[in-house]
């Protein structure tokens, strides 16, 4: 367990740097005079950081160790926290921004992988879980210090000349600076914990990983057994990285792994993330009334993700997603509708609100839950790390997309076209989900590798 929280505070970095730029689009956009197509790229340069940071994390992760790679990861959001507070101009603050997408990019990755390692596989649901949960305290804490900070803009005058510009007259710097202070917790902490146990094995550090082993298997016979599955596996597997990914059924697992990862994002969750406050503002609801149903956004994700946590080694992983995109297809027609026909029909603002968070709900006690366990515990141990990072590639050129073009789509084809666009990419998420990714609730990662390899089912 604490091996897990200290992974998933990357999380939490993670989620606070894709949340916190919702609440400084709009005074960004008027210091800096930027069109569309510019506030897209101030939203979506972090994600080209992200994708490259994702390409590299895995292949990195593998040669110099899960640990190390989650320290350099700290020390990109470190940089990038104090340089976009500090950033002189706008090519200034998309650089740091560009720096803090290579964080989050490579955490994405290689936290998720670090607990699925030394997890057991009875929690392993629950315990890879807990950096989704991170994720959406970093999103919640985002939005409250985006609506504290937004607040005291509008409300308090300091006499020091520098808070003024931080907090009043540019209170962007202070919301994307405050970001160090969870940026420098999790680098402080990665000290204390140890190297992946299954990335000692693969490089011959036997003492090393039976070390970390006998703190997670109390039971000697159980840390054995564990130890010599891993081995065995490692063994067995003689062909290089890259001629073990392309063996079919490997390929099979790394195609199905990307097409979940990228369709996922087509389903409108970063569009509500990241531009949640210009959305509520389309329907009517502006300022601080904006962030505060933001901040509802959050306190449902964060909520909701604690129900999944708790259940996802229970219910399985595919009954939540065929359960909660059935959810997200009904919330987003009906916010369709609400800008379609709202005025017509004389829907109030509350109706779109609900539905709005219903939608949070059913994505995040499904395809938000899901996503990071099934791709951490879908590839065999020798390729892991290169497998996850061709299937985070995927996720974050998705996300990249969403976030580019996301107000070009509004602009263009209306909120109710975005929003019944959003509701049709479910579809394929969910054909994928029923017939090609196998149930892996309580299996062990070498019985996942072997269904993969063989073609055998899981019992």
């Amino acid at each position: 367990m604490f091996l897990s929280v200290v992974a998933a505070i990357g999380g939490i970095l993670f989620g606070y740097d894709t949340a916190v730029i919702s609440g400084t689009i709009g005074i960004v956009t008027q210091q800096f005079a930027l069109d569309t197509m510019q506030q897209g790229w101030y939203v979506g340069c972090a994600l080209i950081g992200s994708i490259a940071g994702a390409c590299f994390a895995g292949v990195l992760s593998d040669n110099v160790g899960r640990k190390k790679t989650m320290l350099i990861a700290a020390v990109l959001f470190c940089v990038c926290a104090v340089g976009c507070a500090a950033a002189s101009d706008f090519i200034h603050l998309v650089t740091f921004r560009i720096i803090g997408g290579l964080g989050v990019g490579i955490v994405s990755i290689v936290s998720p992988i670090y607990i699925s390692e030394v997890s057991t596989a009875e929690k392993r649901g629950t315990l890879v879980s807990l950096y989704q949960l991170a994720v959406t305290v970093g999103f919640l804490v985002a939005y409250l210090v985006n609506y504290a900070i937004l607040d005291i803009a509008e409300s308090t005058r300091f006499s020091s000349g520098f808070m003024n510009n931080v907090l009043v007259d540019e209170y962007w710097r202070g919301m994307l600076g405050s970001g160090a202070v969870p940026a420098f917790l999790f680098l402080a902490i990665i000290f204390f914990i140890p190297e992946s146990p299954r990335w000692l094995i693969t490089k011959g550090k036997a003492d090393r990983a039976t070390k970390v082993l006998s703190r997670i298997y109390l039971a000697e016979d159980d840390m054995k057994r564990e130890y010599e599955l891993t081995r065995s596996s490692i063994s067995n597997e003689t062909k290089s990285e890259w001629k073990a990914l392309l063996s079919p059924g490997i390929l099979k697992a790394v195609i199905i792994g990307s097409a979940i990862a990228i369709l996922g994002q087509f389903m409108g969750v970063n569009a509500v993330l990241y531009y949640g406050p210009e959305i509520f503002g389309k329907a009517g609801i502006a300022g601080g009334d904006a962030l505060f149903s933001q901040v509802l956004v959050g306190i449902v994700n964060m909520v909701t993700t604690v129900i999944a946590l708790l259940i996802i080694d229970k219910v399985g992983r595919k009954q939540l997603v065929y359960w909660g995109v059935s959810g997200m297809i009904v919330s987003l027609l009906m916010i369709g509708v609400y800008f379609a026909f709202g005025e017509t029909l004389g829907l109030g603002n509350g109706f779109m609100l609900a539905f709005f968070l219903f939608y949070v709900f059913c994505c995040a006690i499904s395809i938000s839950a899901v996503v990071f366990v099934l791709l951490s515990e879908m590839y065999p141990n020798s390729v892991r790390g290169l497998a996850m990072s061709i299937a985070g590639f995927a996720l974050w050129v998705g996300t990249y997309l969403i976030g580019q073009l996301t107000p070009w789509l509004l602009e263009n084809l209306t909120p109710a076209g975005t929003f019944f666009l959003f509701a049709a990419m479910c579809v394929p998420y969910i054909l994928i989900m029923w017939k090609a990714v196998p149930e892996t609730t309580g299996k062990t990662l070498e019985e996942i590798e072997e269904y993969w390899k063989s073609g055998r089912k899981l019992k």
